[in-house]
């Protein structure tokens, strides 16, 4: 059995660092960025999202001096929260799923975060010639899918796109607009992906914990505080290139400048590793590339809509439309359940997200009020103001998260976090197949890729 880190004979170079500790409190900004451009640290983290804050945070707290490098000016990554509309609308992560249990749940409470839960059955689904449909239509579905679902599971011995295994199954199944609206606003929002590219044999095949979903009403984003606090966090610093040896360290360089370190922790997305956006020299091996490939990375966008008055009924969560393109609107957010903001927010998967995001920010807004207006009539006015999210258009992550992608496996996402040469680490939500997709997943990944540093590397 391996003895734990702290348990090893005197190790020098772990009481410098201890002594070094206190040195550690720059602020996020200011005299952090202030510092000399260069720097030769021990770990050397690449993105400043919940990844790569939490494995900085851990590092540091074990007495490891480390360096963020993030591209974009400013934390957080794919969790970013915009109140210009007087309320919170999440860009990217929106939820905290399955609080309890979740440790994502105790550091959103650690900050003062107020949850509220989103009752998935507080549901209005309407046609496409505008009728509400009854909840017993919609409970018979939900059950007939997840017993389809249930049935491809038994029946499939090879992986296939999970189209392929319904049209088997059930012929009619996608031709029913009830089904296929479920197929998008359930399982390609909840995978991340086309249902065209979903792996049949493992898009449902993740963890979860327990308890029904909730919200941060007071913001999401205030969990990284903490996480970020003292950290030294270099804004505006696109990493090109890792040059990377066994036993020798790591040179990382970002805007001309080189930084050196003992190990590297890249937290980049896994959209950006698959476009080639950081160069590895060495190349990371052929199955660390191979699964790269393989993963898919998703993506959902998102439509936040204010309005003078609201028009739809207030005490419903969430509204859907059948009959429509796969994907387009599928779902719509009530705002008013937790906020007194008359704000929708409209969301798009599957095929149709990247089809919405090529759309100018008018003509998305006009084609999510032509959904709106097909379920609460031609009366229902302009919104007052509207943002968008195009995150397969953001380069520091071409895409909003992974999935399964046909002809991937679970093993994909998990060997991606094993170290490559003693020396270079990769983290992130597509780094561990259980809990991939989610915040709780990159907050994980963080801490692993701090445990190998510390117990296993250093």
């Amino acid at each position: 059995m391996r003895k734990p880190a702290h348990a090893l004979p005197f190790d020098r170079r772990r009481f410098l660092r201890l002594t070094a500790a206190s040195a550690l409190t720059a602020p996020l900004s200011g005299a952090g960025l202030a510092r000399a451009a260069a720097a030769d640290v021990d770990v050397i983290v690449i993105g400043a999202g919940v990844a790569g804050l939490t494995a900085a945070r851990q590092l540091t707290d074990l007495g490891y001096e480390v360096l963020v490098l993030e591209a974009a000016n400013r934390i957080g990554g794919r969790l970013q929260t915009d109140w210009s509309l007087d309320a919170p609308f999440e860009l990217g992560a929106g939820w905290i799923h399955g609080p309890k249990g979740n440790p994502v749940t105790e550091l959103v409470s650690a900050a003062g975060g107020e949850t509220f839960v989103t009752q998935d059955d507080s549901l209005l689904v309407i046609s496409g010639d505008g009728n509400p449909l009854k909840d017993e239509l919609i409970e018979r579905k939900e059950k007939q899918l997840a017993a389809l679902y249930q049935r491809i599971d038994a029946t499939f011995d090879t992986d296939q796109p999970l189209t392929s295994a319904i049209t088997q199954l059930a012929p009619k199944a996608l031709a029913d607009p009830v089904t296929a609206w479920m197929m998008s606003a359930y399982t390609e929002f909840d995978a991340g992906g086309p249902l065209e590219s979903l792996s049949a044999y493992y898009f449902d095949e993740d963890a979860a914990f327990d308890g029904a979903n909730v919200i941060v009403s007071n913001g999401y984003d205030r969990l990284l505080g903490p996480l970020a606090a003292g950290l030294d966090i270099r804004l505006g610093h696109p990493v090109d290139s890792v040059s990377y040896e066994k036993g020798d360290g790591a040179t990382v360089r970002a805007n001309g400048l080189d930084f050196e370190a003992d190990f590297v922790v890249c937290t980049c997305p896994l959209g950006v590793l698959q476009t080639g956006g950081i160069r590895f020299d060495p190349p990371l091996p052929k199955k660390y590339r191979s699964a790269i490939s393989r993963i898919g990375m998703g993506n959902v966008t998102k439509l936040a809509l204010k309005f003078a008055i609201p028009f739809w009924p207030i005490e419903t969560q969430y509204f859907g439309l059948t009959g429509g393109p796969m994907g387009r609107w599928a779902s719509f957010m009530n705002y008013r359940t937790f906020s007194n903001q008359n704000i929708l927010v409209g969301i798009s998967v599957g095929a149709y997200a990247p089809r919405a995001e090529a759309m100018s920010d008018a003509e998305m807004t006009a084609d999510a009020m032509r959904a709106l207006r097909t379920m609460f009539g031609e009366s229902a006015p302009d919104p007052v103001a509207a943002i968008p999210t195009r995150w397969s258009k953001n380069p520091w992550s071409h895409g909003a998260y992974s999935y399964a992608k046909v002809g991937s496996k679970p093993a994909d996402f998990d060997m991606l976090a094993e170290p490559v040469a003693g020396t270079l680490l990769l983290a992130g939500e597509h780094t561990l197949f259980d809990y991939h997709a989610t915040v709780h997943g990159a907050h994980l990944s963080g801490l692993e890729a701090a445990r190998r540093i510390d117990n296993d590397l250093a």
